[in-house]
């Protein structure tokens, strides 16, 4: 006795379940979809190499990402687009290392 299930409310169930999860997760900001405009490139930031006894020189006018030592990483964050922050890596992806801060409690 051999009966055949519908397969396709299985399917819509299951399909309706990923949809709904991701929306959840994204309503609450757990999941972020990414654009283009979002990225920092590391090539839009230049290391100046400090030399004792040698001046250089800087604009006046503050960067509009602001640094902060986090469980020893440097973490950016950008002042002009709320909630897009990230992690400084080199160009072999290695996150650059802060020292002589501790984590901020709150």
């Amino acid at each position: 006795m051999s009966e055949e299930r519908n397969a396709i409310p299985l399917i819509l169930t299951g399909i309706a379940s990923v949809v709904g999860t991701v929306a959840v997760l994204w309503y609450y900001g757990y999941l972020h979809f990414a654009k283009p405009q979002d990225a920092l490139l590391l090539s839009e930031f230049t290391m100046l190499k400090t030399l004792p006894g040698e001046d250089y020189k800087v604009s006046l006018k503050p960067a509009s990402q602001v640094a902060q030592c986090i469980d020893g990483v440097l973490v950016l964050f950008d002042t002009r687009q709320k909630g897009l922050s990230g992690v400084l890596v080199d160009d072999q992806k290695q996150a650059v290392r802060c020292l002589g801060q501790e984590t901020p409690q709150q």
